[in-house]
């Protein structure tokens, strides 16, 4: 399962201004919304289900990146979005260092599979130092779906 198909373009954040955790995951799942992802669901209850996956551990995984997931009845497929915070946010990562990328996930809570797919498909894209540089460098939404896009191919 590759970022490109769950990646949801119109909700990629090229410049998060969120200094928070719960901010960041706020202004994420608030992107999903406007780009018209959820059904008819109050975001605060996915917004609680997040940060309640985090309260397992830290999906700081380490080396600037931060993977927030979770599974919610509010989708029926699973969607996701990219946000790239320019200065670092502390996200009580597993190296205590700050996190600049987040690739957030939201998966139906029916399916798993795709969920755990999809999870290994981003830890691996963002063990690629190259490709995490060249995120971080991005300035628009356009060029980050351009960086997705050369990922796949």
């Amino acid at each position: 399962m590759r970022m490109s198909e769950f990646v949801v373009r119109d909700a990629i954040i090229p410049s998060l201004t969120a200094t928070t955790k719960e901010g960041v995951i706020r202004a994420m799942v608030e992107s999903l919304r406007d780009a018209g992802q959820f059904r008819g669901t109050d975001i605060e209850d996915i917004i609680k289900a997040i940060l309640k996956r985090e309260l397992l551990g830290s999906t700081g995984i380490g080396r600037g990146v931060a993977i927030p997931h979770t599974k919610h009845a509010s989708v029926d497929r699973l969607v996701g979005t990219l946000a790239v915070s320019h200065t670092g946010v502390a996200f009580e990562s597993l190296d205590g260092e700050p996190v600049y990328i987040f690739v957030l996930l939201i998966s139906p809570q029916d399916r798993p599979g795709d969920h755990l797919r999809a999870l290994e498909n981003v830890s691996r894209c963002l063990r690629n130092d190259e490709f995490v540089r060249s995120l971080r460098a991005a300035t628009t939404r356009e060029e980050i779906c351009a960086l997705l896009d050369r990922l796949d191919h």
